[in-house]
């Protein structure tokens, strides 16, 4: 089938041979992406210009020689969990990191205008949890730094378009991770003799649920999802299910805030320890202080479960909210 293409990609095709630098070319060849029609004639083209467009930008991290410390990916963990959003370009990752964080990633209706990881903190619940925008998952070029970043976070948010062919996305996406050796926990027995694959978190977030009149397309959505995908439809313009998103971040990375207080004195309820659910007392203990953990003698607890002031062992297991008094 012929590309019929317009006039006005050649003059912009002169124009990419007379570019100098890449952020010159990568604008060059961003136009021609939005002028090129979009039909089977054209695929080929377009998947060419794509790949183009990720190795000049990417380029400035992946010369030869450089170190792990001089990659964008290479970003420290902070807060209370470290959670990924990924997903093919255009389904609205840069918005939702804008929206729930300080962070300003830039946002372009254009593919590919995320070219780096840009990370950010998200406030719930007295504690910080970090959120990174990455660059999209494509079949025509991914830095390998990202999947090496997924590898290490808490929890991987997968986003798609729900006005646009979110089943489509998802598999797509889904199988990219796999070919990378990245799938859901919840599916680990599906991979018996695979030793080195990565086991995460998955939540898929439905996005661009902006109105009511998108409520059927997640409902179809929903029907075709197999092997139980947790979803969740949230819209960044709108905001719709922002502060859901918000709970269902902190409940997929099963945090427990643990609030300490000295012996005779009131509790600290401002910054609390955050430990994973099913740690100890005894865990605590020894992020209050390092010498706490073989000091203590036994331990005090206020909660919902247990009455004001319980005597509890160094082996009992904290809830959410609990207040804790170290007794060494």
């Amino acid at each position: 089938m012929p590309a019929n293409l317009p006039p006005g990609y050649f003059e912009i095709e002169k124009r990419l041979k007379d570019a100098k630098t890449p952020s010159e070319k990568v604008s060059c060849l961003e136009e021609m992406m939005s002028v090129i029609p979009k039909h089977k004639g054209t695929d080929k083209l377009r998947a060419e210009i794509r790949k183009k467009i990720s190795k000049l930008k990417v380029s400035p991290q992946s010369k030869k020689g450089a170190t792990r410390k001089e990659s964008a990916y290479n970003i420290n963990r902070e807060g209370a969990g470290q959670v990924i959003i990924s997903g093919p370009p255009n389904v609205g990752k840069s918005s939702l990191v804008a929206v729930l964080t300080n962070a300003t990633p830039e946002i372009s209706d254009s593919p590919h205008s995320t070219w780096k990881p840009t990370p950010g903190m998200m406030s719930i619940h007295d504690i910080q949890i970090q959120l990174i925008d990455t660059p999209p998952l494509n079949r025509d070029y991914v830095d390998k730094d990202l999947f090496d970043l997924i590898r290490r976070s808490d929890l991987l948010l997968l986003t798609v378009d729900i006005q646009g062919d979110p089943f489509q996305q998802l598999e797509e996406t889904a199988d990219i991770l796999k070919q990378n050796r990245i799938a859901p926990v919840r599916l680990k027995d599906r991979y018996p003799d695979q030793p080195r694959m990565t086991f995460l978190p998955f939540h898929v977030l439905a996005n661009k649920n902006d109105s009511e009149q998108f409520d059927e397309n997640v409902d179809i959505f929903a029907e075709l999802l197999e092997d139980d995908w947790p979803y969740l439809p949230v819209s960044a313009k709108t905001g719709r299910n922002m502060e859901l998103l918000k709970k269902v971040i902190f409940e997929r990375l099963e945090i427990v805030r643990v609030y300490s207080k000295t012996p005779g004195k009131p509790a600290d309820m401002k910054a609390p320890f955050v430990l994973k659910r099913g740690d100890t007392v005894e865990q605590f203990a020894a992020k209050v202080h390092m010498t706490f953990a073989e000091k203590m003698k036994h331990a005090r607890i206020w909660g919902d479960n247990v009455y004001d002031g319980q005597l509890v062992q160094r082996d009992h297991q904290p809830n959410d909210g609990d207040i804790v008094e170290i007794h060494i």
